[in-house]
């Protein structure tokens, strides 16, 4: 034997040795209060490439390709039980969905083939579980984005029509008092498949990405472009986007994948995109929700190159905090949740991961937060609210609670949540109750329904009740 293997043997096996003695300390110290606990993986029959977490508190998921031709499914985060729901009459997979002020979630568009969408309409009822067709768009959408306006219509923008790249350049507006549809004319721009779009305190809609340059859309009349800041990296293709308290936060995205962050806060005189700080790891195809504490919990995507690099699976979940600017790495899941993948908080305050390319399970995740003690209880709150009113939450934990949190029910495809939006509501405390002011119009809170939580100073959040913004 060498001098220098004589001497590496033992450096080595001293190394191996406190390895092993490092490895349980580092076990131990990752407890669920610090980085929170997967559940086992569940089997659905068809994948949840599109999900919405319904005012009921179910969740509606429906899959990919020929799946979108088979009937939704739902699914119950209190029993885990899975049931059916009526099939629609067409292929609804590649279609934008969001929430009507009624609950009942608008479905526009579909799939005929790659690239080839339907002109197809509907909405379903959760109270009814039916359909209702309404009338055809201008041409078909493959990959539309829908968006809420603030007297409940919805804004339907970009899909491809016929083939790759030929894309619907004219917005429509649908009428929710009439259940028709008025074309914006005004308003042509050729802009990317599932294009990023929210309601702005302005009452204008603000196309985020993913093209580098942002916009403007004036959904009145026959609606009209502007155009609007122009962020610092790049083009962000299956990135996500969140909206938070006016703000919105782009996420990692692009080929190659990114770890940057961009925010923006369109409640500025001057709107401008500045870096804030990256994940830990670059990520494409991958989602991110909002959870009640205000903070951004980001789930699966591949850190590789290519379109959606399952060989480079991003196992752990990392969570966002505005309030400090900070990044802090989560649990790891097991499947790997890429292109096709889905997540929604549910009202319990966990979050549902699901689907992928091919991928028909689940996997539900618990946030630290529900870990560290008991939950502060809402005994009674409204239903409904309008905006800038006063209402009160009974609560015996008033004196320990730290945010009232607004989160639009989840709507999810493709990366992008059309649907959700986090809104921290003013409050003074009182004996026994909370004296909440709802927010201030509904450019910030469009008419729909909403999970209402409270937190208390360790975190916890309460469970979520269902608070409904009418429209005017």
């Amino acid at each position: 034997m060498s001098k220098h293997r004589c001497i590496a043997w033992p450096l080595l096996r001293t190394v191996w040795w406190l390895g092993l003695m490092v490895l349980p300390v580092q076990a131990q110290a990752q407890t669920p209060d610090q980085v929170g606990r997967w559940a086992s993986v569940m089997n659905w029959p068809i994948s949840a490439t599109h999900m919405a977490l319904l005012p009921d508190g179910k969740v509606m998921f429906y899959g990919e390709f020929d799946e979108g031709a088979l009937p939704p499914r739902r699914w119950d985060p209190s029993t885990g039980a899975l049931s059916s729901f009526p099939y629609v009459g067409y292929n609804i997979f590649c279609s934008g969905h969001s929430f009507l002020s009624n609950g009942k979630l608008l479905v526009t568009g579909g799939h005929i083939a790659r690239d080839v969408g339907l002109p197809d309409t509907s909405f379903f009822d959760f109270n009814t579980t039916s359909w209702t067709r309404l009338p055809d768009m201008n041409a078909g959408r493959w990959y539309p984005t829908n968006t809420t306006l603030n007297n409940g219509d919805v804004v339907v923008t970009s899909g491809e029509i016929n083939g790759a790249g030929d894309i619907n350049e004219i917005p429509q507006r649908f009428i929710a008092g009439t259940n028709s549809w008025r074309t914006l004319t005004n308003a042509r721009k050729n802009v990317p498949f599932y294009p990023k779009m929210f309601l702005a305190p302005n009452g204008r809609l603000f196309y985020a990405g993913s093209l580098r340059a942002s916009f403007w859309l004036d959904p009145t009349s026959n609606g009209a472009w502007s155009n609007g800041p122009v962020s610092i990296f790049g083009s962000r293709s299956y990135g996500p986007a969140v909206y938070i308290d006016g703000k919105v936060l782009l996420i990692g995205g692009s080929e190659p994948p990114t770890a940057t962050v961009e925010q923006i806060d369109l409640t500025a005189a001057n709107p401008t995109w500045q870096y804030v700080a990256p994940m830990s790891i670059r990520r494409r195809q991958h989602n991110a929700v909002l959870l009640p504490d205000a903070t951004v919990v980001v789930i699966g995507g591949s850190s590789g190159s290519g379109f959606d690099d399952a060989n480079a699976a991003v196992r752990h979940a990392e969570v966002y905090n505005p309030a400090t600017n900070t990044w802090t790495s989560w649990a790891s899941n097991v499947r790997y949740r890429g292109y096709h993948s889905t997540a929604v908080l549910l009202p319990d305050g966990r979050v549902l991961s699901a689907g992928g390319a091919s991928e028909r399970t689940a996997e539900v995740f618990s946030p630290p937060y529900l870990f560290k003690g008991a939950r502060p209880a809402i005994t009674s709150a409204p239903t409904v609210s309008l905006p800038g009113a006063q209402f009160t939450i009974t609560t015996p934990d008033a004196a320990n609670i730290s945010r009232v949190s607004l989160i639009a029910l989840n709507s999810t495809t493709h990366t992008f949540d059309m649907n959700q939006r986090f809104l921290t509501l003013s409050f003074t405390r009182g004996a026994g109750s909370l004296n909440v002011t709802a927010p201030p119009n509904r450019n910030m809170a469009p008419p729909g329904y909403y999970q209402l939580f409270i937190v208390n100073n360790a975190g916890v959040p309460s469970y979520g009740r269902r608070l409904r913004i009418p429209p005017p």
